[in-house]
């Protein structure tokens, strides 16, 4: 299992009583795909610039994706720009590997299709390692699942307790930045939204 993976079936489990953005799970799965890629010694981190490094990616077909998709010329890609760049609609690509890998599945409901149900962990290997990592309040995914949305158990005064290494909290950080971005984004539509509404109704 990876921790986009984990993340993922966490954001359905924990997320069933809240709304969880999918930009803000987009930008968050593309960060903990650097993590993982960092921990694996596919790419180093230069500043904020990913740089790839020698090793292979893990035997995982997404983050063989994210591995390929590397930026390999100088002067290499920032993280905040890969975290845009490869966050575009990322949650939904990881929600549907997971679904058709039978990690998650769609519970069948009186008069919805199957295929439009909500997505609910299906008890395999892998939703329990998810949870056995998320109740164990891993560093790493705890802050992740934070910048998502997901408050439970990442909520804290302390924005990412239990993690040293400068690498991953730089990318940490870039999440939360871009988390916040997004949100901004969202404000200023609902704002300009709400005054072209107001222009019509006084038209």
């Amino acid at each position: 299992m990876t921790t986009p993976r984990d993340l993922s079936i966490i954001a359905v489990d924990a997320g069933a009583g809240r709304a969880v953005e999918p930009g803000d799970l987009s930008l968050t799965l593309a960060g903990a795909e650097v993590i993982d890629l960092l921990a694996a010694g596919v790419l180093v981190l230069d500043g904020d610039r990913l740089v790839p490094g020698e090793r292979r990616p893990p035997a995982d077909r997404l983050l063989s994706e994210a591995a390929a998709s590397l930026v390999r010329q100088e002067p290499y890609e920032s993280v905040e720009d890969w975290l845009w760049r490869r966050g575009r609609g990322l949650s939904e690509v990881y929600q549907g590997v997971l679904v058709s890998e039978g990690d998650l599945v769609r519970r069948r409901r009186r008069w919805v299709p199957v295929r439009s149900g909500r997505p609910e962990p299906a008890g395999s290997p892998a939703g329990r390692h998810a949870a056995g990592r998320w109740a164990s309040g891993e560093p790493v995914l705890a802050a992740l699942a934070a910048a998502a949305g997901i408050r439970d158990r990442a909520a804290g005064g302390e924005e990412a307790p239990g993690i040293t290494d400068e690498a991953v909290l730089t990318v940490l950080a870039a999440v939360n930045e871009a988390v916040v971005e997004l949100e901004s984004v969202r404000q200023r539509r609902t704002v300009e939204k709400a005054a072209f509404d107001n222009i019509w109704r006084g038209a």
